[in-house]
């Protein structure tokens, strides 16, 4: 199949199945699709275990959309798909560069479709392509008006055979759905890449050529080296010493402090607030002083032995925050945020690691950006998986904790169990319940290619 077939195929596909319908299974079908064409036209391009790693992810996430049908469920199908997209065609490109160039993509596709010669064979428009299409459909058609129009006039009952019916269709959704199938079928599969993105591509290698490893340039011109990495260890050591006092008295108001049970969440949030700026700015400090030369700076041993402490200290920062935000949860039970500041903690020790690993191996600052890029898209496609809903209403019916009706009605795919919950203990979940029961009934009513597989399966209210 040539381009312009794999953008056809995909803008009637995309039309058949959601034309007339609202967001549901239909979308991970159009997920498998081209899941599929990629698997079956571009499997000579497999070249390592990464793309089996993607297409089986790619699949996986796809029914985790149709099940769910949440946001995370979403982009963990958009990120599988396009990743495995960019690592089949263009091998050689950093994953970093994906994200830049779906946006690039997005924009300018607008104005790359008018750019036939790209995507159209040339000769077939010009010869055989035109020809046909004005032997076996333009003029057919224009003497079948005419003579319809002539016949019509002659007899009612011929008239009546053709115009005495309605049509149900939809113009104007037709047209819009159509258009946008067309729109995201060309930009997935004629997608641009500019010059600029590989020309950048060996900037963004884990390792240093041989020319960088042998130039040391100083960051500032007004600064030479020995100056340059003087003042990277009176940082870094004072750095060090600030960060320690802030452990110390972190922990000390943490776990020695009596602090009001109505002040814990706005004490916790505000803490956590501050070690997420901390850990960011504990990376870009890192990355700042180790960007090229210092990485084989014979001079810079007490530069990156200042630096591992101070990834050690920032590690031991984090274990902190995480027996804080356990004792949260031990007071208040579990909810998103919480569950989401430890996926954020354990992503910011898999950076302080690899950050560790960038001075020790000697790696270029892409190597940590280019391996945390793939272990925040398995952080996305883990939680895309599991029913974090169900977990968090059954945890804290079993600790007592945070099992307002309020809040469990708020939560989504918990149905079975707060409803459960509610008729044993005879709660009322008020307004946020009938909400909630009425977006299970609006679910369980959509057609089929717009139902949410989850409420399929979910029983009726009793």
């Amino acid at each position: 199949m040539k381009k312009h077939h794999f953008i056809l195929v995909c803008s009637i596909v995309f039309t058949l199945l959601f034309y007339k319908e609202s967001i549901g299974v239909n979308l991970a079908i159009f997920g498998l699709v081209l899941t599929g064409l990629i698997c079956y036209f571009f499997q000579d391009r497999f070249a390592d275990r990464s793309h089996l790693v993607l297409v089986l992810t790619s699949i996986l996430s796809c029914f985790a959309f149709a099940w769910y049908g949440d946001f995370v469920s979403f982009l963990a199908m958009f990120m599988s798909i396009v990743f495995l997209q960019f690592k089949t065609h263009d091998v050689q490109l950093k994953i970093m560069q994906v994200f830049p160039l779906v946006f690039v993509n997005g924009i300018t596709s607008i104005g790359r479709v008018f750019m036939f010669s790209q995507w159209l064979p040339e000769k077939k428009i010009h010869n055989n392509f035109a020809k046909k299409l004005i032997a076996y459909f333009i003029i057919p058609v224009v003497f079948v008006a005419l003579f319809f129009t002539v016949y019509s006039f002659g007899s009612d009952h011929f008239s009546s055979l053709f115009t005495d019916y309605q049509l149900d269709l939809d113009i104007w959704q037709l047209l819009v759905i159509t258009v946008l199938g067309f729109y995201i079928s060309f930009t997935f599969w004629n997608y641009w890449i500019p010059e600029v993105c590989y020309d950048l591509n060996p900037k963004l290698a884990n390792e240093f050529s041989n020319d960088e490893k042998a130039v040391n340039e100083n960051t500032f011109s007004f600064l030479d080296l020995n100056f340059e990495r003087k003042s990277g260890e009176i940082t870094l050591l004072l750095l060090n010493v600030m960060l320690l006092i802030f452990i110390v008295t972190y922990n000390y108001e943490q776990f020695f402090e009596v602090i009001e049970t109505s002040k814990l969440s706005a004490d916790t949030h505000e803490r956590v607030n501050a070690i997420i700026f901390s850990i960011v700015m504990a990376v870009g400090v890192i990355l700042f002083y180790f960007k090229g030369g210092f990485n084989f700076d014979e001079k810079a041993t007490n530069l990156k032995r200042l630096s591992k402490i101070w990834i050690v200290l920032n590690g031991a920062l984090i274990l902190s925050t995480a027996v804080k935000n356990s004792e949260y949860v031990s007071f208040f039970g579990l909810t998103y945020k919480r569950l989401g500041v430890y996926a954020f903690l354990i992503l910011a020790i898999i950076g302080l690691v690899y950050a560790f690993l960038k001075i020790t191996k000697q790696k270029t600052n892409a190597y940590l950006f280019n391996q945390m890029i793939w272990y925040f898209y398995g952080t996305v496609l883990l939680c895309s998986f599991f029913n974090w809903g169900s977990l968090i209403t059954n945890y804290n019916i079993s600790v007592n904790k945070g099992v307002e009706p309020k809040f469990l009605s708020g939560l989504n795919f918990n149905d079975e169990t707060r409803r459960e919950y509610f008729l044993l203990h005879n709660l009322d979940g008020q307004y946020s319940e009938i909400q909630r029961e009425n977006e299970i009934k609006r679910y369980q009513n959509e057609t089929v290619l717009s139902k949410i597989l989850y409420y399929e399966f979910l029983n009726e209210r009793k």
